[in-house]
């Protein structure tokens, strides 16, 4: 009990200067659980959007697993319209009605302003049927009653001022629907941002599926008593042969939808938590700096606690319950933080269009367990070696001067362990860039990164104070007098100066290896794109989700003047038999053979021109070597759709390459002369070359053609390569933003670190201002200490960063990222930045320093 209350009086006693270790606490458990509820509560919203919107039964179309990674023609695989009278016969079948769906269709308004989602979420069209009465209903209008009538749902009205009477244009594979707007109806639950119209049934299936005898799905509602199982089985019996049908219930439809979503929130959610852990692990170096000068602080005092009787496990109890009071403290609040959190990132969600009802927010049991655990654990394990040396603290140190470091020194032990991981670490890196596969090389970079990142943590203090004095020698003496003691405060205590510094590098370090990775994936693609691309011009979807450009779309193109050819792309599935007898599903590359001039490709063997001929067609390099393939061979070729064929190999294409790596090429007359026009892939992308001297009138030109089809984009090679480097931008943008909480909580490591040193020197500071050491001066060289430990932790970060960028460039090189890239302003900016976060941390502790009152200061014990 004794020391249960020497503890709290402590903690209580020192809680200013624990203050910014909780902040820190709560900083990385707020992270945490902030992320778990955010991701629960998009699990929440999907899971009641999806139970909603499921029928009891829900009988729809059976597909192949290789037909979700097949481009299809923008028409959705259908049932037959008959089997809806089928299973109305079923027993225990209420109703049965047909659905019609499609995400392939671009809505626009009246000025060809898309009306879809700006957040990746999907623009869907089917027909209005009573099961969506579940989820939905109208609140104003009426259902569409005809084929120049349309109703949308209330959000996207919302979003884009859209009222009863406006035209809108819908663009499917079959043609636009010019309609009304009839109706508006409202979500009963969240939508989470898709746009949604609706159209009558023989209008949808005409124009959505092509056919006016087939539904996308039949939905069946059961009678009151009837097990949606038990309907299953009925409906199954009705339905007699099922073999091309997939039968789910409500929970099966809804959970078939939620594991489609499960991989995108699962990779959001871990990699949210991978920051959250940057942050706590730089966290612990905030904490262990605390507890290590509160300790040596309080050297005098726990002297006289041993004195009097303490043993040395009372002694580090007692420091270990203060780590307890403040890990139970940062937690709290952390995870109330979190919560907090959670509600901003959904608004934000909200503002780019992702909606998210803070009536759905979902904070499990496990959350706020999770985040107490964690901070706890994580305070009690950083204070544990402070609290092993407070109890080491002999009787005898009560007679001397309170505030002396005792390790002052990094061990020569500690030397010599951190050299070797940090050349074990090099080792492993250097022979990541020497493997000959990157799944070979991925482990050894793993391991170099950690063992090196360790390896710097540990050799720390040492590298202190050899770089301290460099840096001081080209920042500091310039200051005079005050820079050589500012030098002298960073190397008082070189284990204190690694640790402080360690926290920054580590954030630094991920930001510079990401830059150069980053860099060099724009400089790669670059190169490749002027290398292999001769096109002038690229046309694809603008949100690049795949969707193919629809006929009138690609008729538009054909009818621009200026271009010399315009060629298509279209992707054709096909199980291929090689002439050992393996047969693999793959896709074949139906191009115009004036595909070769837009994308040069190398052969190893053939000419590619060969390729394009009648049943001929091109092989990848690997997948020659791999089935013993030779030019001249005959290939089976079973078209899905359509019919089969026996193709020749005309060429082997080198796969040397980034764009179209060990692609196979057909001629797309060879496409349509083996598969059915109504089952013809339309093409996923558009090549043209523009007549000579005519360069900007077609792109012009090529622009104006696709106005009335926003869904799509006209690039040129230098809008190409913006939009690669933009893209890559907005990623690493992303990804700093996350990291800055890592940044921040070494900054705060850095402005406690001053904030302690200047209690801890109260009377050394008090003797400088009696001896003629003004508080400007006084404040100077608290500021230039700041200055001189975050370059330290940026040269060492920045350093290491580049080092581990650089490595896996080298590895990535195997995989086609053949440029390596170090973006010295990124580079240089960032280093000048730290200096700033240093001058910026030293901000408050030089102003409570300058205020000390003199006398008081140097009567301090």
């Amino acid at each position: 009990m004794t020391v249960w209350k020497t503890s709290r009086r402590n903690f209580f006693a020192h809680k200013g200067r624990m203050a910014l270790s909780a902040v820190a606490v709560l900083l990385s458990v707020a992270f945490v659980c902030g992320t778990l509820v955010f991701t629960d509560t998009m699990n929440t919203t999907f899971d009641k959007l999806f139970a909603a919107t499921s029928a009891d039964v829900t009988v729809g179309p059976k597909t192949a697993e290789d037909d979700d990674r097949i481009p299809g023609n923008g028409k959705p695989v259908t049932i037959p319209a008959s089997a809806v009278g089928q299973i109305a016969k079923a027993t225990g079948a209420k109703a049965a009605e047909g659905a019609v769906t499609s995400m392939s269709v671009t809505v626009v308004d009246s000025h060809d302003k898309n009306m879809g989602s700006t957040t990746g979420a999907p623009t869907i069209a089917g027909n209005w049927t009573r099961n969506d009465l579940r989820s939905m209903e109208i609140s104003s209008g009426h259902a569409p009653r005809g084929p120049t009538e349309v109703m949308v749902d209330a959000d996207t009205a919302e979003k884009h001022h859209l009222k009863l009477g406006d035209e809108l244009r819908t663009i499917t594979a079959n043609g636009d629907i010019r309609a009304r707007i009839s109706g508006i109806a409202t979500f009963k639950v969240t939508n989470p941002g898709a746009a949604i119209v609706y159209f009558d049934t023989a209008t949808a299936q005409t124009k959505l599926l092509g056919r006016p005898d087939a539904f996308s799905l039949v939905s069946v509602t059961a009678e009151a008593g009837v097990a949606d199982e038990q309907l299953k089985k009925n409906v199954a019996a009705a339905l007699g042969d099922t073999s091309a049908y997939e039968l789910r219930t409500q929970k099966e439809a809804a959970d078939a939808n939620k594991d489609s979503m499960g991989s995108f929130l699962d990779v959001m959610k871990y990699a949210m938590l991978g920051f959250a852990g940057i942050a706590l692990l730089v966290g612990i170096f905030l904490i262990v700096n605390t507890f290590s000068m509160l300790v040596a602080q309080r050297t005098r005092e726990i002297g006289l606690m041993r004195a009097i009787g303490s043993s040395r496990k009372q002694v580090n109890r007692s420091v270990l319950i203060e780590a307890l009071f403040l890990g139970v403290v940062g937690s709290l609040l952390g995870v109330a933080a979190g919560v907090g959190l959670a509600v901003g990132l959904m608004k934000l969600m909200g503002a780019v269009g992702m909606e998210l009802s803070t009536g759905d927010l979902t904070v499990a049991w496990t959350t706020p367990v999770i985040g107490l655990v964690l901070g706890i654990v994580v305070t009690v394990v950083a204070a544990y070696f402070p609290a092993r040396r407070a109890g080491k603290v002999s009787p005898m140190a009560a007679l001397r001067e309170s505030g002396t470091p005792a390790d002052g020194r990094a061990g020569k032990v500690r030397a010599a362990i951190g050299l070797v991981l940090t050349l074990t670490g090099g080792a492993a890196l250097l022979a990541a860039t020497r493997a000959d596969k990157s799944s070979e090389g991925s482990p050894l970079l793993g391991a170099g990164v950690l063992l090196t990142l360790i390896g710097f943590i540990v050799i720390g203090p040492l590298l202190a104070g050899f770089v301290v004095r460099v840096l001081s020698a080209v920042m500091l003496r310039m200051f005079g007098p005050v820079g050589r003691l500012a030098e002298r405060n960073a190397l008082r205590n070189p284990r204190r100066t690694g640790a402080t510094g360690a926290a920054l590098m580590v954030g630094l370090a991920l930001v510079a290896c990401l830059s150069v990775v980053g860099s060099s994936m724009v400089a790669s693609a670059t190169e490749e794109l002027d290398r292999s691309v001769g096109a002038d011009f690229i046309v694809q979807p603008a949100g690049g989700d795949g969707s193919p450009i629809v006929d009138q779309a690609a008729k538009a193109l054909k009818a621009v003047p200026d271009i010399e050819h315009l060629t298509g792309y279209k992707v054709v599935g096909a199980g291929i038999t090689a002439p050992d007898g393996t047969t693999e599903n793959k896709v074949l590359a139906a191009v115009d053979p004036t595909y070769q001039e837009d994308v040069r490709r190398e052969t190893v063997a053939g000419k590619l021109a060969d390729a394009y001929g009648k049943d001929a067609m091109s092989v990848g390099e690997t997948y020659a070597t791999k089935h013993h393939i030779e030019v001249g061979d005959r290939m089976t070729v079973a078209f899905k759709g359509g019919e089969t064929a026996k193709l020749t190999v005309a060429a082997i294409t080198s796969d040397d390459v980034n764009i179209d790596k060990g692609a196979m090429y057909v001629n797309i007359a060879t496409a349509v002369r083996y598969v059915p026009a109504d089952t013809l892939p339309q093409n996923m992308l558009m090549f043209a070359k523009a007549a000579d001297g005519k360069e900007k009138e077609a792109y012009a030109a090529l622009k104006d053609a696709l106005a009335k089809y926003p869904q799509y984009e006209v690039r040129n090679q230098a809008d190409y390569k913006q939009q690669l480097k933009d893209q890559i931008g907005q990623l690493l943008n992303i990804v700093y933003g996350l990291l800055a909480l890592a940044i921040i909580v070494a900054v705060l490591g850095v402005v406690n670190t001053l904030a302690l040193s200047v209690v801890e020197r109260t009377r050394e500071i008090g003797l400088m201002r009696a001896i003629g050491l003004s508080r400007r001066q006084l404040r100077r060289m608290i500021r230039l200490e700041s200055v001189v430990i975050a370059v330290f932790g940026a040269l060492l970060g920045l350093g290491l960063g580049m080092g581990w960028g650089t490595a896996a460039q080298k590895l990535l090189a195997l995989e086609g990222l053949g440029v390596l890239e170090i973006p010295w302003p990124t580079i240089l900016t960032v280093f000048v930045a730290s200096a700033f976060v240093g001058l910026f941390a030293a901000l408050v502790p030089a102003f409570r320093a300058g205020r000390m009152n003199v006398l008081n200061a140097i009567a301090t014990d």
